[in-house]
């Protein structure tokens, strides 16, 4: 991106400039200040109803080629709903971190219950892409070290969210080069990535992006992250979802994602997945192990299909395997 050519316009929605000029960006700092030292024209929505974040970029008002005030509420994300399945997996997953650890939190139906299952945790940093009221609770426990800055790169929530952020005085808003850079990431000991995914199959696989042919989301930051866990002094990745869709009928532990999912983590990036059945550890298995552990943490009506699968996988292999012993022997 800094590379590319110059851009004809960017435009930015900001706060209303303080006592000095300078006015902030909306509530995010993740792409914006990438490309507008390199648009050619400038233009600002200054909105007043924007909160006030410390943040690595802001604008003097006198740098808008154009711009107009104009209040507009923020874009906001209602809190899912609570369910006994999410709660299974939180407990689960938040025995997994540690007091210490520096959490990533994605988006996802399952994460707000991780948050409550930390309460008893101590000394928790936050170092992520996005943060939600997820880490309001975490605040609110005592959970969060109280002398760490919290660094994410966009804010996400309910008005309510909004209103305790700056008062909070500890979030700090940054681009992606240092958000979700994995050089960055791999400087962050105990560097915990912890994230939902649609499906996840039995070679280690996941998919967080496509759903039945249909495209619910990008794969965002989850590769670098992913990344940066594995590189960081005793991080992990965690990956969690429910163990079906569709009230039973599906299960999101498949024999291999098929073409109507995508793969957004190849299976070396394989470390931790958890559902309400259990805990499948993979990183250092051999690929027939790892079957076996995800298939012991699907849901039991759909494991018997999951075994059947893989056992014709495991033919399919062996026969290629031969085939190339073989023509080595030749």
């Amino acid at each position: 991106m800094l590379s590319a050519a110059p851009y004809d316009c960017a435009v930015g929605q900001f706060t209303v400039p303080n006592a000095e000029g300078w006015c902030s960006p909306r509530l995010s700092g993740d792409f914006l200040p990438l490309v507008w030292s390199r648009a050619l024209r400038r233009v600002g929505h200054l909105n007043p109803e924007l909160p006030r974040i410390d943040r690595s970029f802001r604008v003097h008002v006198s740098e808008f080629d154009a711009f107009v005030e104009a209040g507009a509420p923020p874009l906001t994300l209602a809190e899912p709903a609570a369910s006994a399945v999410n709660e299974q997996i939180a407990q689960r997953e938040s025995g997994l971190i540690r007091d210490g650890d520096t959490l990533q939190f994605g988006i996802g139906s399952v994460l707000p219950e991780v948050a409550k299952a930390l309460r008893s945790h101590r000394r928790l940093r936050i170092h992520s892409g996005m943060i939600s009221p997820a880490v309001q609770t975490l605040w609110d426990s005592g959970a969060l070290a109280r002398d760490a800055r919290i660094v994410a790169g966009v804010i996400f929530g309910d008005l309510g969210f909004y209103d305790n952020v700056a008062p909070l005085g500890r979030v700090f808003l940054d681009d992606v080069r240092n958000t979700q850079g994995v050089d960055v990431l791999a400087t962050i000991p105990r560097f915990v990535a912890i994230n939902s995914a649609v499906e996840v199959d039995l070679f280690g696989q996941v998919n967080s992006e496509r759903s039945a042919g249909s495209l619910l989301a990008g794969a965002g930051g989850l590769p670098a992250f992913a990344q940066g866990s594995q590189v960081s002094s005793s991080g992990r990745l965690l990956i969690c979802l429910p163990s079906t869709a569709r009230r039973g009928q599906s299960s999101r532990i498949v024999p291999a994602i098929s073409s109507d999912g995508l793969c957004t983590l190849r299976r070396f990036l394989a470390d931790a997945v958890i559902t309400e059945h259990g805990i499948a550890e993979l990183r250092g298995l051999s690929i027939s192990a790892r079957a076996e552990a995800l298939i012991s943490i699907a849901h039991p009506d759909h494991r018997s299909h999951l075994s059947t699968a893989w056992g014709e996988w495991s033919l399919m292999l062996a026969d290629h395997a031969r085939y190339h012993y073989t023509g080595l022997r030749r």
